[in-house]
């Protein structure tokens, strides 16, 4: 039992000697590479079991030929214990610059740099989380210069249709301040018609930058469907009796005896369809027809199976004679007016005199900014649905699908 003692006692001095100068050589290399760190420690470990055997040999009183033999024998388990950490804590270090290196380019649009084959399994998580950080902010960079050049081409178009009626109301001004204005009252008319288009064009963008800056609040209560497309009916009646286009609806129901009903708010709803209404009226051909259809059905679903949520779908119908197929994955998108023919005519050559009044303000009530579709999406999002176009034979077809009740 005395020797077994000794022996420990021995092996624990040689282990806490080694360790001593390791803590030591650990404390002069803070701040090294973890090739060093990693190879000191090893060396320590290799350290201590060579010198708890030259030890253990003396105490032992072994010959000098069996105490040469157990020395070589133990320090080359070292020298081929070190050889591989040496070689381990090379790689290690190779794979840390690498992360390094693709953790410093994330912020920067360069080529990837190659993380495959790494030594351990935590770092080739790492570098897949790095990957999937990238790929994500690559996404992120793109939606944002794809906003910003949003916003760039809206200001570029708004700053335009702004300038069409303002040089108009300035031209008809001056001419009813000179006193050369023909006919006063009509040009009180179109004053007032071009002021209205411009409260009209601000009210889509204060409602557009709400709902880009997820600021939109919805009212939700009880929407009764024959209600919201009979007021977007009698505000549209106008429009169309104006340019020659039969306007009608129909609300679709399985239950005559009930009414239709979903939750939503019924202000920014009734605004979605007018907005679908209203464009669908001013690219109609004239004369023709745009028809309204309300209705709720089961929801399709992803595999086209009918799921437990019904919602409601509204259609509107125009004679438009359809829209490009390289067009229509861009209709939703802010500003889209569709073909440069739709466009006010350039305002700079005609200020200042009295028939450049009258041909400003009478292509005023054309097209606006090409807010509206971009609204409509909006809403539709709000509530939790989508909006969809396709061309129907003679027109388009917009699609409106709203859940009955919000998610």
């Amino acid at each position: 039992m005395r020797d077994q003692l000794v022996t420990i006692a021995m092996g624990a001095g040689a282990a806490a000697g080694a360790s001593l100068l390791g803590w030591s050589a650990l404390r002069a290399l803070r701040g090294r590479s973890v090739q060093a760190a990693l190879f000191a420690s090893t060396a320590t470990g290799a350290l201590a079991v060579v010198a708890g055997i030259t030890i253990a040999s003396r105490a032992m009183f072994l010959s000098s030929h069996d105490a040469a033999v157990s020395l070589i024998v133990s320090l080359s388990g070292a020298a081929v214990t070190l050889l591989l950490v040496f070689l381990l804590g090379r790689s290690l270090a190779r794979d840390s610059r690498t992360l390094r290196a693709e953790l410093r380019s994330l912020g920067e649009e360069t080529q990837t740099p190659q993380t495959q084959n790494l030594a351990t399994a935590e770092l080739a998580r790492l570098a897949d989380d790095l990957q999937s950080t990238r790929a994500k902010l690559t996404e992120s960079r793109a939606r944002e210069r794809a906003l910003e050049q949003s916003r760039r081409d809206l200001v570029s178009w708004v700053s335009h249709d702004l300038r069409t009626p303002l040089a108009g109301l300035r031209a008809m001004a001056e001419a009813l301040e000179d006193g050369v204005a023909p006919d006063p009252g009509r040009y009180y008319t179109q004053m007032r018609q071009a002021t209205d288009r411009l409260s009209g064009m601000v009210d889509d963008l204060f409602e557009l930058s709400r709902i880009h800056a997820g600021t939109l609040r919805l009212t939700v209560e009880p929407v009764p469907l024959a209600d919201l497309v009979d007021g977007v009916l009698a505000e549209a009646r106008p429009l169309a009796r104006a340019g020659g286009v039969e306007l009608s609806a129909v609300v679709r129901t399985a239950d005559p005896a009930s009414a239709p009903t979903i939750q939503g708010d019924i202000r920014q709803l009734s605004r979605a369809l007018a907005n679908l209404v209203v464009n669908a009226i001013r690219y109609s051909s004239h004369p023709g027809t745009v028809r309204i259809e309300a209705a709720i059905v089961p929801d399709p679903g992803q595999n086209g199976d009918a799921a437990s949520k019904p919602q409601a779908v509204f259609t509107v119908t125009d004679t438009c004679g359809g829209i490009p197929e390289t067009d229509l994955p861009y209709v939703f998108d802010v500003a889209w007016r569709g073909t440069a023919a739709r466009t006010p005519p350039a305002a700079d050559a005609a200020v200042g005199t009295a028939a450049a009044a009258e041909t400003l303000t009478l292509a005023a009530p054309g097209p606006g900014a090409g807010l509206g579709l971009a609204i409509v999406r909006g809403i539709a999002e709000a509530h939790s649905g989508t909006v969809s176009v396709a061309n129907v034979d003679g027109g388009c077809r917009f699609t409106l699908r709203v859940p009955v009740s919000p998610s």
